[in-house]
Formats: structure tokens, C-alpha cells, sequence
């Protein structure tokens, strides 16, 4: 075995320990997902269940799991069960965001994760305050990032 024979193999076992550099970003990257999520959190926030419509997707067998009750299928579901299990009964509400954001993209699906606080007054008087986890798994759709599902949880008190 010559020395240039010897010296391939050599070059290759040191070019492969060699990390590679990561893969870019895809153009918007998570500044896209945090400017959608401050949206999502104020629509929310306004207690109108038609502010927050056009981040969802409205094909009819979508499943939104939600503190309660169990499970929405559809967005026309989901919007009259929130509009009806909680916004007839609040006074106010805030629904904020904490900055722990992590956003998964892969090609045209995207799934983010973050946590946020919830606070209402509600019609009769009483404070509601809870801290919430956020799921939600967005596809891309004419060039605009649509909600194809979503979990929202809380812990047990």
C-alpha cells in the first residue's frame, strides 16, 4: 500500500469526526412563531372567539384538546364550546405567553411549545388564575401558518 492509499482512509476518519455545522433556519425562523404566538395570546385574550378564527385551520375533523372540557372537534365546535364554557361567564381575562417558546419546524408543519398564565374575573365575582402549557401543531396553507391542532393544559392544583 502506497502512501497516498494509506493517507485517504486517514483524511476521511478525520474529516468525519468533524461536526457538522447545523442546518439554517428557513427564512422567518422563530421570530415568525414568537410574532404568531403574541397574536394567539392577544386574540385569545379579547374574549371574542372570532379575534383568534383566522389563526385555525376549519376542516371539520381537527381535534383542539382544551383544559375543559376533554376534547373539540372542528373549529365551529371549539369556538361555540369556549364562547359557551367561558367567555359568557367572564367579566375580563388576560391569557399572556412566558418566554419559554420552542418552535420545531419541518417543511410546512411546525409544532410550538410554551407555557403562559391565565387570569379572569368572572360575572359573579370570582378570580380565576392558573398557569397553562401550550401546544400547537401549525401547518403552512397558502403561504400563511394555520393551527391543525392544539393542546391546552394545566397542572392539577
Amino acid at each position: 500500500m502506497n502512501k497516498f492509499q494509506m493517507s485517504v482512509p486517514l483524511v476521511l476518519l478525520m474529516l468525519g469526526a468533524i461536526p457538522a455545522s447545523p442546518a439554517p433556519k428557513p427564512a422567518g425562523g422563530d421570530a415568525e412563531f414568537k410574532e404568531l404566538i403574541r397574536e394567539y395570546y392577544e386574540a385569545w385574550s379579547t374574549a371574542n372567539v372570532d379575534k383568534p378564527a383566522p389563526l385555525y385551520a376549519k376542516d371539520a375533523d381537527l381535534v383542539f384538546y382544551d383544559v375543559a372540557p376533554l376534547k373539540y372537534t372542528g373549529w365551529d365546535e371549539y369556538k361555540v364550546g369556549v364562547q359557551k364554557n367561558l367567555f359568557d361567564g367572564m367579566a375580563s381575562g388576560a391569557l399572556t405567553a412566558k418566554d419559554d417558546l420552542k418552535v420545531t419546524r419541518r417543511g410546512n408543519i411546525a409544532w410550538t411549545s410554551v407555557t403562559g398564565h391565565f387570569s379572569a374575573k368572572m360575572k359573579d365575582g370570582k378570580a380565576m388564575e392558573t398557569d397553562i402549557r401550550h401546544t400547537a401543531i401549525w401547518e403552512e396553507r397558502g403561504g400563511k401558518w394555520l393551527i391543525v391542532h392544539e393542546h391546552v393544559s394545566a397542572p392539577l392544583q
